[in-house]
């Protein structure tokens, strides 16, 4: 089971691009995760072996899909949200990581038997989480936002640190054993904060370029050239590629598209790097499905079964064993949560790829990668396929119907009004008569009508929707005069210390927003910790 170096084909590319849209048009019908749709798609295609074999690479996952996918979500990131659970975020994806490497490595080692160094180095590639498809769930299902950044960030940054002690350990065990202690735990601590270093400089120094005009092709482009040239440069330099990715998607994402894009421009770049991570996830979920070879998940089974154990008594060891440390009485982890956070640690490609970089002549190679392999493949089905009964379970569905029915209606009046000023258009410009117009006004003005009183009839029914679109409706107000005070800034009408201030002033009152529907929230969500 070794991983060639070969690109891959364009025809191979084009037939997965297919398989994925095909999955995509499948789960409108079938109510499953995308994600874990994608990897029993992969799975069929292998078994029926109607494709060529397509090998993962290290090179194709952590050089060509991981820079995009963690640019795309750390540019989405609510920096804001993000400081609020901080805490939370950084001990699990730091502490997290060691006690996850620790336990797995115990585990396989007491009970399976397996060396120590080889259990060591498993445990830590087995301690990066990636619960795409969950956190795509709890979105779908409105899930408390404070639970969905904690799952989220923590997969961010527990990536890098994941990739920095894999290689740490890997280091140890090739060397013979030979290590020290303090040297390993400053190296761990110079590799990811000189990779956040770099990110950091690097979205900054793009955040000043996009000042400069106002192109979004040509800023497109500059959030590209940012999300790969960090992750080289970081490469280079031999500190955390990951976290300079992150770090620079974040700064870029919080601080640049407000301050040196356009609304507009803004709104574009935003397309491009959802297109990019739905396009990316959708390949590499099936070449997951498809590396899984089955004869060799049965030679390996009894193996595979002791490192799925491992990884659940070590997620729950993780979860459990460090929320005490974090959930505070204004910021409470409630039990249901610890429930989802311990059965939501997935496992993904970053996994596999640092399996099959194993050097081809590391011992047991070939039982580590289908080890890991089958591990990935538990995680992603199990789990992932029964988070949302656990979730109706737990009781944590909110008042969905009437949100999304809200949600549906809402959208649907604002395209009927865009549809009205269209056709205002179109009758100016005498592309219609003026018949057809006035049936047509008619019929949209009925149709806005019956959204209009469906709406108010639901903002009655249920007063937290009332109060749901006053917080979202002032929102997008202060956005918008953020927006419009960097144009005015752009344009010499205001300096930049006065820009500073009364940027600063309007994210008191977003803060002071948040707060107030959080406080408001808090009876019906509020658990001890």
């Amino acid at each position: 089971m070794e991983a060639t170096q070969t690109p891959l084909p364009i025809d191979t590319l084009i037939a997965l691009l297919l398989a994925a849209s095909v999955t995509a048009v499948a789960v409108k019908w079938i109510r499953m995760p995308y994600a874990v749709a994608l990897v029993i798609a992969g799975l069929i295609i292998g078994i029926s072996k109607i494709m060529p074999p397509v090998t993962m690479t290290p090179d194709l996952v952590l050089m060509i899909f991981l820079p995009a996918l963690l640019f795309e979500a750390s540019w989405n990131l609510d920096i804001k949200a993000l400081k609020r659970d901080w805490l939370s975020i950084s001990m699990l994806a730091t502490v997290g990581v060691v006690v996850c490497m620790f336990s797995v490595a115990a585990i396989l080692h007491y009970l399976g038997g397996m060396n120590i160094q080889t259990a060591l180095l498993f445990g830590a590639m087995v301690s990066a989480t990636d619960p795409v498809s969950v956190v795509a769930l709890f979105r779908d299902m409105g899930i408390d936002k404070r639970l969905t950044m904690i799952l989220e960030g923590e997969s961010l940054f527990n990536d890098g640190t994941a990739v920095v002690l894999f290689k740490i350990v890997l280091a140890i065990v090739i060397s013979g054993g030979q290590y020290s202690l303090p040297g390993s735990c400053a190296s761990f601590v110079f590799v990811v904060c000189g990779g956040a270093a770099i990110g950091t400089l690097l979205g900054f120094i793009a955040s000043r370029v996009t000042r400069a005009f106002d192109d979004h092709l040509l800023e497109i482009t500059l959030t590209m050239v940012t999300a790969y040239g960090a992750f080289l440069l970081a490469d280079r330099l031999h500190v955390s590629p990951v976290i300079a990715v992150v770090a620079a998607g974040i700064v870029l994402g919080n601080y640049g598209s407000h301050t040196g894009m356009s609304p507009s421009t803004r709104l574009a770049v935003n397309s491009f790097w959802e297109y990019a991570a739905f396009l990316v996830n959708s390949l590499l979920f099936l070449l997951i499905g498809l590396q899984v070879q089955w004869p060799l998940m049965v030679k390996y089974g009894e193996l595979i079964g002791l490192g799925v154990l491992a990884v659940l008594v070590s997620r729950i060891l993780v979860v459990y064993g460090l929320c005490p440390f974090f959930a505070t009485k204004r910021l409470p982890i409630p039990a249901q949560w610890r429930i989802l956070l311990a059965w939501g640690g997935l496992r993904g490609a970053l996994v596999m790829a640092m399996a099959l970089s194993l050097p081809l002549s590391f011992p047991d190679r070939e039982a580590i990668i289908n080890l890991t392999f089958g591990v990935v493949l538990f995680t992603l089905l199990v789990p992932g396929l029964t988070m949302e009964p656990l979730v109706r379970i737990l009781g944590l569905v909110p008042q969905s119907e009437k949100l999304h029915r809200y949600e549906k209606y809402k959208a649907l009046l604002l395209g009927y009004k865009a549809e009205m000023l269209k056709l205002e258009t179109m009758h100016t410009s005498g592309e219609i008569s003026p018949a057809i117009y006035n049936k047509l006004a008619q019929d949209l003005q009925g149709r806005v009508l019956t959204a209009e009183q469906e709406l108010a009839r639901l903002a009655l029914t249920d007063h937290s929707i009332d109060k749901l679109h006053i917080k979202q409706a002032r929102g997008k107000l202060m956005e918008f005069r953020k927006d419009f005070l960097n144009q005015q800034a752009r344009q010499g009408a205001l300096s930049e210390e006065d820009l500073h201030s009364l940027k600063a002033g309007i994210d008191s009152e977003m803060e002071e927003l948040e707060n107030a529907f959080s406080n408001a929230d808090e009876p019906e969500s509020g658990h001890s910790p």
